[in-house]
């Protein structure tokens, strides 16, 4: 899909109505705009999550929960915290 589009006052550009809707871009959404090169590369905050979670779980192996790691080494933190204070 491509079309030409006029760059407005104040360098405001209008996407064009299929690309939203093919999209699933919004009036209020908030969107991420990244210069690679000489392009411009235009992205809703919710693709940029589904990527950065797509990157996260090439290096966490199946059936892993990063939740529940991050929830048992601050338990284990707290612990050794609690036996250094009882130890002076």
């Amino acid at each position: 899909m491509q079309q030409t589009v006029e760059l407005g006052a104040g360098g405001r550009l209008v996407i064009p109505a299929p690309m939203r809707e093919a999209l699933g871009m919004k009036p209020g959404d908030r969107l991420n705009v990244r210069l690679e090169g000489r392009e411009l590369r235009i992205y809703s905050l919710a693709e940029g999550l589904r990527r950065a979670r797509a990157i996260v779980r090439k290096f966490v192996p199946e059936g892993v929960s990063l939740v529940d790691e991050l929830i048992a080494d601050r338990r284990r933190e707290a612990e050794r915290e609690r036996k250094d204070a009882e130890n002076g």
